[in-house]
């Protein structure tokens, strides 16, 4: 499992969506290990937050 360069929060939506599309090439588009499937739902949560805080400074 690889680590972004910089920390997580400070990743944009499109980096963060860019990370989601690698791991799932990395995984063949299936998460069957628990490690993917982590990994992934942390990259979704994140993704989620980075929307919210673009609706909150569109406000």
């Amino acid at each position: 499992m690889s680590t972004p360069s910089r920390p997580t929060a400070a990743l944009s939506a499109d980096e963060v969506n860019e990370a989601i599309r690698r791991l799932l090439v990395r995984a063949g588009g299936r998460l069957s290990s628990p490690a993917d499937r982590a990994e992934y739902a942390r990259l979704v949560v994140q993704w989620a937050a980075t929307q919210r805080v673009g609706l909150i400074d569109a406000a």
